[in-house]
């Protein structure tokens, strides 16, 4: 159990009301019990102020007057990103706890995981029951890899990565330091390259590897594909959500992020700061510019080169020219009964 001054200690921000109530844990302002810390993070949601149970609130500054009038505080010009720092550091506190209560006789290397004696695993390694560390691997200092897990000759993960259940990083890839990769994700699989020949399809072999920088997070059954000469490259601090394909030789930039069931055609080139909505494709060979956010199930069918919003798949247009023709669209059903009630009467 915490105290709400311990939180502002940690985090910073500027603390109304009693700094010794007890918090017990995080939760949403609708499911708030009076020993949890909830977060509003804009005015439209001030309503919930009132109703919340929670036991003490982060708010911006134009909504701690409402705030404290109903009890304890937390006061920051960004709640959001706030609450995001937060989560974080309350997470870091229950694996310290869960460390310092594992049973001290329990190895970091369960029994039954293989390392190959060619593989170098740096200090504080921890590897669950039948990991598979292949010749040359090297894993760096403090990383959790999880149950079943394969990680392929010659590859490299940097210290502090998680790797939950289940997950493979194919020989020779590279993993950054303190990422994070979900179940079932595949890194390094060959990616879909075959030549037509007399009606058949010859398999050109993928002899590139992938690259990830540091602080990338895959989800669940997401797949990277090695390059075919060249590597497939993410840069540092990219965010990928499940179900993505990232298809060989692609290049995505530094923070940009891709919800649920984005797919990356071959040589798409993506700058930095981009975000996809869940569902968007994006055609191979293209090049997508810093800046560019492009909204859900949306098709990528050409280059863009200038940053802005872009929506649609018949075809791609910027967000506001889309929207007025959407817009339009809609009536043209009644456009067509006008046009034809006019060529009737002339």
């Amino acid at each position: 159990m915490l105290r709400l001054c311990d939180i502002h200690a940690a985090l910073g921000g500027v603390l109304h009301g009693d700094g010794t109530r007890a918090i017990a844990g995080l939760a949403s302002l609708e499911s708030a019990g009076p020993d949890r810390l909830a977060f509003v993070g804009q005015a439209r949601h001030a309503a919930a102020i009132e109703s919340t149970q929670a036991a003490a609130l982060i708010v911006p500054p134009e909504l701690v007057p409402r705030a404290s009038a109903r009890g304890p505080c937390i006061e920051t010009s960004q709640p959001y990103p706030y609450f995001a720092r937060l989560t974080q550091w309350w997470r870091a506190r229950q694996l310290a706890a869960q460390r310092a209560a594992a049973d001290p006789a329990e190895p970091a290397i369960h029994p039954s995981a293989w390392v190959h004696p060619s593989a170098e695993l740096a200090a504080g390694v921890r590897l669950g029951a039948f990991v598979v560390v292949e010749a040359g691997a090297q894993i760096g200092a403090d990383c959790e890899i999880g149950a079943h897990c394969v990680i392929g000759a010659r590859a490299r993960i940097g210290a502090q990565a998680r790797l939950a259940a289940q997950v493979v990083i194919g020989h020779d890839c590279t993993l950054g330091a303190r990422c994070i990769v979900h179940s079932g994700a595949v890194i390094g699989a060959d990616g879909f390259g075959f030549a037509a020949h007399e009606e058949r399809w010859l398999k050109i072999e993928q002899l590139g590897a992938v690259r990830i920088g540091d602080e990338v997070e895959i989800g669940a059954n997401t797949c990277i594909d090695r390059g075919t000469l060249d590597d497939t490259v993410l840069e540092d601090g990219v965010k990928l959500d499940n179900l993505i394909q990232i298809g060989h030789n692609v290049r995505i930039g530094a923070h940009t992020a891709m919800a649920g069931c984005v797919g990356v055609a071959g040589s798409a080139q993506i700058g930095a700061h981009c975000t996809f909505g869940g569902g968007a494709g994006v055609l191979g060979h293209l090049r997508i510019v810093d800046h560019v956010h492009i909204t859900a199930a949306t098709l990528v069918s050409r280059s863009i080169l200038k940053p802005g919003q872009y929506s649609g798949a018949f075809p791609i247009d910027d967000n506001a020219n889309w929207e007025k023709n959407a817009a339009t669209l809609r009536q043209l059903y009644a456009l067509r009964q006008r046009l034809k009630a006019l060529e009737k009467k002339f």
